[in-house]
């Protein structure tokens, strides 16, 4: 364990480096740097801008970003982190579930080849010549778009992104690097980003305007998205 606040104060003060110089670099407004520092958490909107502001600022510091976002984790969002491992565990029971049902219908069908193979064999002389049908050739169709894809095309920023709203399941959180891509589906998104105009976000295919340098939140239905 160690101090998170005092850490960031140090790395900046050996550096040299000014909020307002570190305001600019990381695009995060000075309060919130300085809210950082004083582990005053509560002044930033919400824990998912903590962790994003977070990373940002230890990254541009020279600091393992990760390494602070898993520190304020375990002692901020202990509940958090308990209900996502839930989360993983059972999913990983439900793989578990759907393997077996696969392996027991490739079972299934295979028994059911082994019994037509043996009684179309046994008629010996008694087959009876039929006409092979026409098959008709099916045209693909064609692949839908994901409902959302996210693409950090002129740099990184970070992601955070649950299904439904803001105190939904979390999709994806973290940094998208440059020339990643991350695509989902469902229906319902809550997204937020720090550095929008590193991104081209796409709903169903379509591309959203961005303006601007802020953090931005992103609110997609099924029929429209809203910028919060």
């Amino acid at each position: 364990m160690f101090e998170i606040g005092n850490s960031l104060r140090e790395a900046r003060t050996r550096r040299r480096i000014e909020f307002a110089q570190a305001e600019q670099a990381t695009k995060v407004r000075g309060k919130y740097l300085r809210a950082l520092e004083d582990e005053q958490f509560e002044l930033l909107p919400s824990p998912t801008y903590v962790k994003g502001f977070l990373r940002t600022y230890a990254d541009y510091l020279g600091l393992d970003g990760q390494l602070y976002v898993d520190e304020y984790n375990s002692r901020f969002v202990i509940g958090d982190a308990h209900e996502r491992s839930r989360s993983v565990g059972r999913d990983r029971r439900s793989r578990r579930l759907e393997t077996a049902i696969v392996g027991a219908a490739v079972a299934a069908i295979g028994l059911v080849t082994v019994v037509v193979i043996s009684a179309w064999t046994s008629s010996g002389s008694h087959v009876v010549t039929r006409q092979t049908p026409r098959l008709v050739k099916q045209k693909a169709a064609p692949v839908a778009p994901p409902a959302l894809s996210v693409a950090a095309v002129r740099g990184s920023s970070f992601l955070a992104v649950h299904r439904g709203s803001a105190s939904g399941p979390v999709l994806f959180e973290g940094t998208v690097a440059r020339g990643q891509t991350e695509p989902f589906a469902g229906t319902h998104f809550w997204v937020n980003v720090s550095s929008p105009e590193n991104l081209v976000i796409r709903v169903r295919g379509k591309k959203i305007s961005l303006v601007g340098y802020r953090p931005r939140v992103v609110t997609v239905t099924p029929t429209s998205w809203h910028l919060g």
